[in-house]
């Protein structure tokens, strides 16, 4: 499968970028009332937590940190939630936020890379990537995120 790349400039700094990837305040406003938890240690949990099929505390997604760099990288494995897929770690990826200073703004980078064959979201991925990051653009440079309307 091919490897999902989205490049991203956006007006603010690696360090207002980075809050915004990684601050509860910001990922709940980006990813739809989840939030980020993770000690950001490596190998430890990472998850997007929020409302779902599983009411309030819902995993959407979930994996282990591998690279933490603050306003730099964050790369983590990525799975499923398993309130979505049964047998989650079948979908095992790989996510990684680079973010570089370009002038007065900040090149964000992200890749999901190693997608298992036959991997179900990887449609969906694709999809949510470039609305998540449109909200993070947008929160950075206006201090709101978008309304893509329901069902989005």
């Amino acid at each position: 499968m091919k490897d999902l790349k989205y490049q991203f400039y956006i007006a603010g700094t690696p360090e207002e970028v980075w809050k915004a990837l990684i601050s509860s305040e910001s990922t709940k406003q980006i990813y739809y009332g989840s939030v980020i938890k993770s000690t950001f240690q490596l190998g430890d949990l990472l998850e997007y937590v929020g409302p779902g099929v599983d009411g309030d505390k819902t995993v959407h997604v979930y994996g282990n940190v591998l690279e933490y760099e603050p306003n730099k990288v964050l790369r983590f494995t990525h799975y499923p939630g398993k309130s979505y897929i049964e047998d989650d770690h079948a979908f095992e990826s790989r996510i990684s936020y680079l973010l570089e200073p370009i002038g007065s703004c900040t090149k964000l980078t992200v890749i999901q890379d190693q997608w298992k064959e036959g991997d179900s979201t990887y449609e969906n991925s694709d999809k949510a990537w470039w609305m998540i990051l449109s909200n993070t653009k947008t929160l950075v440079e206006t201090g709101s995120t978008l309304d893509f309307g329901e069902g989005s």
